[in-house]
């Protein structure tokens, strides 16, 4: 397989970044802009050792699933890598997704995944949107978003799955900069004013706030913008109410959009919104998740797997501005919450305050070293014999949890861990060094928080499992016991060479052993027999599974 080839393929699987997964010539190829189900023609745009890079010519014959983009950017700009597979697909793929993670990373063979919890209308979710100002090669200022993997500004006003309002707004910024001679920033040249236009919307309470992004402490004729913002919300009937206007200066040479400086140009330095029964204050540079209504769908979900009854000492830690903890204090004796960044903190407490919540303590400072010292702070306070934490939340970043975290909970021993989680891989990972230090996994169950994208949220419920383990010893002489009929039809090499040459894949003896466990067939030899017994081996992929059954059948083991 060369650079330019041209090739014909049908997409098996997609990968974590959104990619048609198919085979051809003996490599995967992975083709944007694909998806299962699809035979498409691709041009090889990247050759390497096991697989390639494919860019989409043709779709030849389309998956059931395939559907029309309601972007007509959408493939340019790629932030929604989705859009052109069904929603019921979507979902389907993002369960599929956590289930092999889960499999493959953490070992857990057979873990029920629940259906993702998904969105009636995924369409206008987002209440926050980030739009570069540019220009264009004929000079026309521009306003959009990212190619992807690129700072090519994809020129875009209406990004469906943004609020309307946009739109209106990005028109009257760039018409304003054009009449008052406010030049866009260009990141080559470190020259110009205007970065970024920034909205946020208060879903419940209509609320909005227009952030102007700028290399600059001031903007020519700063009342004609704020003027101009007023007129656009009448004529344009924009169903949310501007409440605020704010300059932001950022003057580094960065890739960062904020910078620290804030000044309000109209209104208040804040906007609020409601996510169930808590209001929260939302200024330009709080984290607030983007898609409010399924964020209560999340916080109901880790609320009920707490199984809090007002008496539970809870710790939330990656706790951000506290919208996880103000939820669960309504429901526990108390809430400690941890988090590395200090505003987030100060907006913890500034929410706790407008929420009239007194039973919750936010602390700042790494999980990783914060929590030993609040372990030992608590333990005495606990005497012997109580318990430093009933229930630990956690609600890490992509990366996951600290080595020193998950030894520190583990120490600490709640009853309870809900673990939500925004990357499936490391969720996995965690998953078993937490089933290794003696919890199971009662409950996963998917979210999702960003429709049309791969991306997914996940919540699980671990408990503690009880330290007397029932069981009952029986001794078997296997000499006593004859091979069955079954046993003697192939050889584990025969298995191996039929699949591999029926499905151009190689399955492992231990593999066999578990397909052939499941269906009763006795085996004499426990293949990669585990040290310890409480130890987990991986489970045998769903795909290689059915393979070896189907050997199974065509030797007749079956």
């Amino acid at each position: 397989m060369e650079k330019n080839t041209i090739i014909q393929i049908d997409i098996e699987d997609m990968s974590d970044e959104g990619l048609g997964i198919g085979h051809a010539l003996g490599m995967a190829v992975f083709v944007k802009d694909s998806i299962v189900g699809d035979t498409v023609r691709a041009k090889i745009t990247k050759v390497k050792k096991n697989y390639a890079y494919a860019r989409l010519e043709e779709v030849l014959i389309p998956s059931p699933d395939r559907t029309q983009a309601f972007c007509p950017a959408a493939r340019a700009c790629g932030g929604c890598q989705l859009q052109e597979m069904s929603y019921e697909a979507q979902l389907r793929l993002k369960q599929r997704k956590v289930r092999n993670n889960l499999e493959r990373i953490g070992g857990f063979a057979g873990l029920e995944v629940l259906p993702v919890i998904g969105m009636d209308e995924p369409y206008r979710y987002r209440n926050k949107a980030q739009f570069p100002i540019g220009v264009n090669r004929e000079g026309k200022l521009i306003a959009g978003f990212y190619a992807g993997r690129t700072h090519s500004i994809i020129d875009n006003h209406d990004c469906g799955i943004g609020i309307e309002e946009n739109r209106s707004v990005l028109e009257t910024v760039l018409a304003y900069m054009k009449r008052n001679h406010a030049a866009a920033y260009d990141e080559s040249s470190h020259s110009g004013t205007v970065r970024h236009v920034m909205t946020r919307w208060g879903r419940s309470t209509g609320q909005l706030m227009v952030v102007i992004i700028a290399a600059a402490d001031c903007l020519p004729a700063e009342e004609d913008l704020v003027r101009s913002l007023k007129e656009a919300a009448e004529k344009d009937r924009w169903t949310c109410r501007l409440t605020s206007v704010v300059l932001n200066t950022n003057k580094a040479v960065t890739n960062v959009i904020l910078g620290h400086k804030n000044r309000v140009l109209y209104g208040q330095d804040y906007i609020e919104d409601r996510i169930g029964d808590n209001l929260y204050r939302i200024s330009s540079m709080s984290f607030y998740q983007v898609n409010p209504v399924q964020t209560e769908k999340l916080y109901r979900t880790a609320l009920e797997y707490a199984g809090l009854t007002g008496r539970e000492n809870v710790w939330d830690l990656y706790c951000g501005t506290g919208t996880i903890s103000l939820f669960l204090a309504r429901k526990a004796g108390k809430v400690t919450g941890v988090e590395i960044v200090p505003e987030a903190i100060d907006n913890a407490r500034v929410n706790a305050e407008l929420n009239g919540i007194r039973n919750t303590e936010f602390l700042v400072g790494k999980a990783e070293e914060i929590l030993p010292r609040l372990a030992a702070e608590q333990a005495e306070t606990a005497g012997s014999g109580g318990k430093i934490a009933d229930v630990i939340v956690v609600d890490p970043p992509r990366k996951g949890l600290d080595r020193i975290v998950t030894e520190t909970i583990l120490s600490a021993a709640p009853d309870r861990i809900v673990y939500v989680s925004c990357d499936s891989a490391t969720l996995a990972r965690d998953l078993r060094l937490f089933s290794e230090g003696g919890y199971r996994i009662q409950k996963v169950q998917p979210v999702d928080m960003f429709p049309h994208t791969v991306h997914v949220e996940t919540v699980c419920l671990l408990s503690k499992l009880s330290e007397t383990k029932n069981h009952i010893s029986v001794k078997v002489d296997m000499d006593e016991m004859d091979v069955t009929a079954a046993e003697s039809k192939a050889t584990y090499q025969e298995i191996q060479d039929w699949v591999q040459e029926k499905y151009g894949f190689h399955v492992t003896n231990l593999n066999i052993a578990q397909v052939k466990q499941k269906h009763g067939i006795i085996e004499r030899e426990n293949y990669n027999k585990p040290k310890s017994e409480d130890s987990r081996q991986p489970g045998c992929p769903e795909e290689k599974a059915k393979a070896i059954e189907e050997a199974m059948k065509y030797f007749q083991m079956i």
